[in-house]
């Protein structure tokens, strides 16, 4: 062989060895990313992985009456853009009111002394949950009053389980005071540090038959903008930053009666 031959062989083996170098480094480095996706570690992590959840309370005795077909409409938006819903109703049995009884707060104690209707349900389950929705039909320009009781001993005894929350109220009505309704619902997310979530106008439902409710175009449709602003806040919320502000360590206490 002379010596330009085999200078020449020289040349195409480097070239070859160049080239080839590189789909091995690709075919390794495929042949380690599915052993990594294969392994039972890496199938735990992607199990493990569970969509954000919507809390629902339907605070009206009728399982299916207007204020369901609002948190229905609700419901169908919010899963359509990936999210988990459950909806829990208060239905017709009895629902205790807070009797300051401090028991919820005494000896480590968690939840309410009363166990006998939904507060210590609801409580456990926004432990697990990333938003609540609570609705009501409007009696005299008010939530029901069996719904408020509840809420109200489930955020005193387990205020922990709400806290940073994104949160919405609905108010379903034959004709009037629904805006005080909502407001007063309102009012308890704002003491809780929970995110109010809104609409494209206020989320108010008309109807008064049974069923009646789907009627109204437009308070569908603001259902509908509400879901769509609850996905989009717990998206931004939970996109890994800290889902929760630090405060003031020390809670101040004003009572103007001395």
């Amino acid at each position: 062989m002379d010596r330009r031959t085999f200078i020449k062989n020289a040349a195409m083996a480097a070239a070859s060895t160049t080239v080839a170098a590189p789909v091995e480094a690709m075919v390794a480095n495929e042949s380690r990313t599915q052993i990594m996706e294969e392994h039972p570690l890496a199938a735990q992590e992607k199990k493990e992985e569970r969509k954000l959840k919507v809390l629902m309370v339907n605070g009206s005795p009728r399982p299916d009456g207007n204020t369901f077909c609002a948190l229905k409409e609700m419901e169908g938006q919010l899963v359509h853009l990936g999210l988990d819903v459950e909806i829990i109703q208060i239905g017709r049995k009895p629902v205790r009111m807070c009797i300051n009884c401090g028991g919820c707060h005494r000896n480590g104690s968690e939840g309410c002394v009363f166990d006998d209707d939904l507060c210590n349900t609801i409580s456990e389950k926004m432990s697990q949950a990333d938003a609540l929705v609570v609705g009501s039909p409007v009696y005299y320009g008010q939530p029901n009053g069996g719904v408020l009781a509840l809420m109200q001993r489930v955020f005193f005894s387990a205020g922990k389980n709400v806290q940073n929350k994104p949160a919405a109220a609905v108010a379903v009505c034959r004709r009037g005071g629904a805006t005080a309704a909502l407001q007063t619902m309102n009012m308890m997310f704002e003491m809780m540090n929970m995110p109010v979530v809104t609409s494209q106008y206020w989320n108010i439902v008309y109807g008064m038959d049974k069923g009646e409710a789907k009627l109204d175009t437009e308070g569908m449709q603001t259902m509908r903008t509400l879901a769509t602003n609850m996905a989009w806040l717990l998206e931004k919320m939970h996109a890994g930053a800290a889902t929760a502000p630090e405060y003031e360590k020390d809670r101040k206490f004003m009572n103007f009666i001395r």
